[in-house]
């Protein structure tokens, strides 16, 4: 008996509902995307591994998923590099290529490639799947969906000002209500570490300093020592642990704290104006708010950091994120090319949308009428019908073949199909056609050469 077939860990089949669902938070992700001026690019699926590796930091690059060249590979390395057993220094010899991380670092790679064609500032968003050699868990695959949108070759806050307003109209029309954006800012981060006296230490402070609605403030102290950060340093650093009030009272708070940082006072500089402009737009359905403990891409974030949080009750990571990047085309030899994104997680948003039943019913329905297949002649005056609804944007089909009608009703309740069209010899002779509405039992007849009444019904 043949095996059952699987799929890899960390990946899904997605039903035709499933695939609406997802489809509907596409949309209303690219539509915003393309009303605030991005334009769409794609890069392939997989890219030269030097172009990926080494721009994750170690734990990144043992996430990604190499790709074996082609033919007969292992005869091309030499004796000693295989007895080795060392992977480090096995893997070039036998794959050249990799399946993306991530959108950001091939976006680079494609402004340097491009950049004599590209307008800047170069507003781009995309929206393609990534891979990472992770362990699946709620909310994380191996292979899933990225919604990007960057702009390279701008320095000015207005850009990240529109996109904490991306992040508020995206969220809106998709019923996402009560979103947190929250906002920090690198400088600030390394003005922290400079004044308690742990700049050499900044990654291993900020990593631990990000735990602390995990773990605690207990935790995060028992963290920092073990790193190598003094008592002295971690009681300096104490005012951050209480740090609450709102957003003004929050950035009054970091001035007193980092009144001898220069870079530090520039990062509340940065992020009191985003506050301040914000605060006079408005915002329609998410609020913001300063969370000097969020520290996330630190390897490349040099101003700006967002993540987005999912409504109160929710449990989920977060939903979006991203941040100001001064010199990421820096790693392909394209110097000073300031840039900021973001990015919005698909999947864990669709699983937020399901718990709170967010998603449309309508859906789920993928046929508004089905015509009932009676016979030869009668299914191809139905296939005239159905012509003339799907040019008017009616979702219509004729059952393929005259089985048994308790069949084809069945086919119809089972796929949710509102409107059944019946068209036997009797209405081929009248030249008319009945619609029965399966909720309500209800039928009516209409002139087969004047169908708009129906289809006017229909609200096409």
């Amino acid at each position: 008996m043949p095996q059952k077939p699987s799929i890899p860990k960390g990946t899904r089949d997605f039903s035709p509902t499933e695939v609406a669902k997802r489809n509907h938070i596409i949309q209303t992700i690219k539509r915003n995307f393309e009303c605030y001026g991005f334009q769409p690019i794609e890069t392939p699926s997989f890219e030269n591994s030097e172009t990926l590796m080494g721009k994750y930091g170690d734990e990144g690059d043992r996430l990604i998923f190499k790709i074996l060249n082609s033919g007969d590979f292992i005869s091309k390395v030499d004796d000693v590099t295989y007895s080795s057993k060392n992977s480090a220094s096995l893997t070039p010899k036998i794959s050249e290529k990799a399946l993306r991380y991530d959108l950001t670092v091939p976006f680079a790679r494609y402004v340097v490639m491009h950049q004599n064609e590209i307008d800047f500032p170069f507003k781009r968003y995309q929206i393609q799947p990534v891979w990472r050699a992770d362990r699946p868990q709620k909310g994380r695959f191996r292979e899933f969906y990225q919604c990007d949108a960057d702009v390279v070759g701008a320095k000015s806050l207005l850009q990240e000002i529109e996109f904490v307003q991306l992040y508020d109209a995206v969220f809106s029309d998709l019923g996402l209500v009560g979103t947190t954006i929250k906002l920090n800012n690198r400088k600030v981060l390394s003005g922290i570490a400079e004044v308690i006296g742990a700049q050499h230490l900044l990654i291993d402070f900020t990593v631990a300093l990000d735990k602390l609605d995990k773990i605690g403030e207990e935790g995060v102290k028992n963290e920092m020592l073990a790193k190598g950060i003094s008592e002295n340093a971690i009681a300096k650093a104490a005012p951050l642990f209480s740090m609450n009030g709102s957003n003004l009272e929050k950035l009054e708070q970091l001035k007193t704290l980092l009144v001898t940082s220069e870079i530090g006072m520039a990062g509340v500089a940065e992020l009191q104006r985003i506050v301040s402009q914000i605060s006079q737009l408005g915002l329609t359905s998410a609020k913001m708010d300063i969370d000097v403990t969020l520290a996330r891409g630190l390897n490349y974030y040099t101003g700006a950091i967002f993540e987005v949080s999912a409504p109160d009750g929710v449990k989920m990571g977060s939903i979006g994120g991203g941040g100001r990047y001064d010199d990421l085309t820096g790693i392909f030899g394209l110097k000073d090319v300031s840039g900021v994104g973001i990015s919005f997680g698909l999947d864990r948003i669709y699983l937020v949308m399901e718990e709170l039943g967010l998603f449309p019913e309508s859906l789920e329905r993928s046929i508004e009428v089905l015509c009932i297949n009676f016979g030869d002649d009668e299914s191809i005056q139905s296939l005239k019908l159905v012509g003339s609804l799907r040019a008017s944007g009616i979702k219509a089909e004729v059952y393929p073949s005259a089985a048994k009608m308790q069949k084809q009703m069945k086919y119809a309740n089972n796929r949710d199909i509102p409107f059944v069209v019946l068209i036997g010899k009797q209405e081929l002779d009248n030249g008319t056609f009945i619609v029965k509405n399966m909720e309500s039992g209800a039928q009516e007849t209409y002139q087969f050469n004047n169908p708009d009444i129906f289809i006017k019904k229909l609200g096409a």
